[in-house]
């Protein structure tokens, strides 16, 4: 084995982990969260394909020619990258409910899984044509994919989404040059895959330099189902990709959902930009020259009907973004304006770029800006608050670390809210705005269920005497808002008295108050409480109080009500994101079919040389090993999401820490590989991994809580250190199973590589279902339950090793 092949295949693990990833980012940006969900995983089964080919074509993947296919593997990789994001960019997925629409969909996923499907057959080549090299060989594999994970980030925050595209296949590309035997080759073949590779280059720089121009030669043109505005500006990172969009020379009438109808004589034109995230969710930057009588409008959204009740406040506002909530507070004279902002893109936007045009806000003496997520920095900060205000922070769009993961989850637990209620001062308010109206209550629904709880589990037991909604209903349409004040004390008849009359001042409604209320849904939240959970159970969506267990605040529908043959509904109050969990369920079935397809496609074509029963141990084994690591992973994931407070945080720390400690774990096999009492050494290895995971799963909820108000670097250093140990021990099981197929059944092991892969997959979608079910934590003990079964698989295992098959 030449030391070349590890640094190529280091290169197409990294560049494939890299690719994966952007696609989550791009999916996310372009189409809606849950289609990117439903792209990666269906993409990633391309890997699997890969490995599949080559187990069934054992006499053209021979080792002789091992090079050779890795090269031209890895070429094919490069180009398909290109050629596949290309035909995306230019057939964008359809979204109406259609022929047409279905074909895009598809069309575009399978475009997309081609270049995984070249991957799977490198790297399955790489690591069953040379068995005596298999532990170094996955250690290398293991440390690509980590290291794919830190360079993602890095360079998506350096470039732009398309560039990072072409850098992974540029990687691809070096890659395939340095497996390819060139003394066997002719001359023409080295200079072709060197033109290319310095044509790839200098592209790349070119566009590098034009996407800093804010001119680049690859644009992302539509977004959402639709052509993108003309953009002032765009920028990406890791977690987000922002574009400004308007005329900042052209007026226009005040824009808000929360507007009062009653004071339009306060609503004069005034120049504003939006400023979108992902292209579906936005927030406005306005145009400020000091000049505060220009924004009195703002007097008049619901969004702000806090200020009404609290005088010369310390504030903090949770997702800052154009700075709508801190003129407000400017506008009605506040004390101090604390702004968290999880997006540094768009505090720089803002406060850079923009910067002329928003009037250089937060460099306004009343306000200090913070770049942090906004429940971590609350739960360390040692100030207490008048107002924590958080106004429709939500944006929908799918993490790095994988949809289904938002950003905005974690402040919608009880957990969240017990903190901010400890932050507040004693006569503090807590005030939350989401959409409301006759046909789409759920929301707010969902967040006086949330207050509640969160008000009992603070010690208060009359939650009705510390909870007022108020709303602006837009008559015949599905948005309108709701505003939530939840009080550290009791609100006082004073406060009672100014909520009333500063609804009728300004047209909205009261929906509930200590002394009264005008839906019976939410006194009926609110008030019973032995029946509370009956309540529950009847209501036709999920509007139970989210936790850091369960933190899928947006997503209300029941799974309870598949069972009943209740389908969401078009104009029902939680379409979009039942959507959602109807995509999920639905690609669940799809990766489960593909899962058995890769079982029995592959024993069907060879079934003349295959005994099924005693290959099931085999199966089993691999199976079981990819699917417990990855719901163990993504379980950690949405765990230490909310931990570490920041998606970037927890993609960079889960995923790298427990990519690179099980390279580790499966170097160290290659310590006793060549050991007579293999077996028994592997037994107890297999065994250790199962006491460290059980050791890990009942000492994490302890250490999260013990150092949750910790600083960054405190909280990513105990993830490290927690989740190291059982990396190594989850990297030998892989390379354990391959060295007995390996010795016994070599033409085997491409099989089982594939369906170890298949298997990962499946449980990336199942991983979700879990949590959104039951809970993270019950998804974490279904990964080691599926770590026990291969012990008992292994077992069976190595009894049947020396027969044939």
């Amino acid at each position: 084995m030449k030391s070349k092949n590890y640094v190529a295949l280091f290169l197409v693990t990294m560049a494939t982990l890299m690719f994966e990833i952007t696609l989550t980012r791009i999916f996310s940006a372009t189409t809606w969260y849950h289609f990117a969900f439903m792209a990666i995983s269906i993409a990633m089964f391309g890997m699997t394909a890969g490995s599949i080919v080559v187990y069934l074509f054992p006499k053209f993947f021979n080792q002789e020619k091992a090079n050779y296919h890795m090269s031209m593997s890895s070429l094919l990789f490069c180009i398909t990258i290109i050629s596949s994001f290309l035909l995306y960019l230019y057939n964008p997925i359809g979204f109406k409910s259609s022929n047409s629409g279905l074909q895009s969909v598809i069309f575009n996923f399978i475009s997309i899984s081609i270049p995984f499907f070249f991957s799977g057959i490198c790297v399955s080549t790489a690591l069953t044509k040379f068995p005596r090299f298999l532990s170094k060989l996955y250690a290398v594999d293991l440390a690509g994919a980590a290291l794919g994970c830190i360079a993602f980030i890095i360079v998506l925050n350096l470039t732009d989404g398309p560039t990072t595209i072409f850098i992974t296949a540029f990687l691809a590309l070096i890659a395939s040059i340095i497996f390819f035997e060139f003394e066997n080759s002719s001359i023409n073949a080295r200079k072709i895959l060197s033109t290319f590779a310095v044509l790839l280059a200098a592209f790349i720089s070119i566009n590098l330099v034009k996407s800093y121009q804010q001119d680049p030669v690859i644009k992302m043109f539509w977004g959402k189902g639709k052509i993108s505005h003309d953009k002032l500006y765009e920028k990406w990172n890791s977690f987000s990709y922002i574009q400004v969009v308007g005329n900042p020379d052209i007026k226009s009438i005040p824009a808000g959902y929360g507007l009062s109808e009653k004071s339009i004589e306060d609503y004069n034109p005034i120049e504003q930009l939006e400023l979108l995230i992902d292209t579906g969710a936005s927030t406005l930057i306005t145009k400020f020259d000091g000049d505060l009588s220009k924004l009195k409008y703002l007097k008049n959204d619901i969004t702000n009907f806090v200020h009404y009740l609290k005088d010369d406040a310390n504030i903090a506002i949770i997702g800052t973004g154009g700075g709508r909530d801190v003129l407000a507070a400017l506008v009605f004279n506040q004390n101090k304006v604390t702004g968290i902002e999880i997006n540094e893109n768009i505090i720089n936007t803002v406060q850079g770029k923009f910067g002329d045009f928003s009037g250089h806000l937060y460099s306004n003496p009343k306000v200090k800006i913070v770049n942090d997520e906004a429940r971590s920095y609350i739960s360390r900060s040692e100030d207490h608050f008048d107002i924590i205000q958080a106004s429709l922070v939500d944006t929908s769009a799918a993490t790095a670390a994988g949809a289904f993961v938002l950003t905005e989850n974690s402040l919608y637990t009880v957990e969240a809210w017990k903190t901010f209620i400890e932050h507040l001062n004693d006569k503090g308010i807590l005030t939350f705005s989401r959409w409301y109206s006759e046909k789409n209550p759920a929301e707010i629904y969902r967040l006086t269920s949330l207050a509640r709880k969160s008000l009992i589990d603070s010690g208060i037991s009359n939650p009705e005497d510390h909870i007022i909604i108020v709303c602006k209903k837009v008559p015949n349409l599905v948005y309108g808002i709701g505003t939530i004040l939840v009080s550290k004390t009791p609100f006082t008849d004073e406060d009672i008295k100014k909520t009333e009359e500063s609804v009728k001042k300004l047209g909205f409604e009261i929906l509930f108050h200590p002394k009264s209320h005008s839906d019976q849904v939410i006194a009926n939240i609110v008030y019973n409480y032995d029946k509370f959970n009956k309540f529950l159970e009847a209501y036709p969506y999920d509007i139970s109080p989210s936790t850091d267990d369960r933190p899928f605040f947006f997503n209300m529908f029941k799974f309870s009500n598949f069972a009943k043959g209740v389908l969401p509904q078009k104009n029902s109050a939680t379409w979009f994101d039942n959507q959602a969990i109807v995509s999920l369920l639905f690609l669940f079935v799809i990766v489960s079919i593909l899962m058995v397809a890769c079982i029995f496609v592959p024993f069907i074509i060879k079934r003349k040389n295959i005994n099924l029963i005693k290959v099931a141990p085999y199966l089993t084994y691999f199976a079981s090993i990819g699917i417990g690591f990855i719901l163990i992973e993504i379980s950690q994931l949405q765990r230490l999401t909310i931990f570490l407070g920041h998606p970037v945080y927890s993609l960079s720390v889960v995923l790298f820490t427990l990519l690179l400690s099980s390279g580790i774990g499966s170097f160290l096999t290659s310590i006793f590989r060549e050991k007579e009492n293999f077996n028994k050494i592997s037994i107890i290895v297999l065994m250790s991994l199962i006491v460290s995971l059980i050791i890990f799963g009942l000492l994490t909820p302890y250490a999260t809580e013990l150092f949750k108000s910790s600083t960054n670097f405190i909280r990513i250093l105990i993830s490290i250190l927690i989740m190291f140990p059982i990396g190594i021990f989850m990297g030998t099981a892989f390379p354990i199973g391959m060295k007995i197929s390996s010795n016994y059944h070599q033409d085997l092991t491409p099989w089982l590589w594939g369906i170890n892969g298949a298997a990962s997959v499946c449980a990336s979608v199942l991983a979700v279902i879990i949590a959104m079910i039951f809970g993270i934590n019950i998804a974490f003990w279904t990964g080691v339950a599926f770590y026990i079964c291969m012990i008992f698989s292994f077992i069976l295992y190595i009894a049947g090793t020396k027969s044939s098959l």
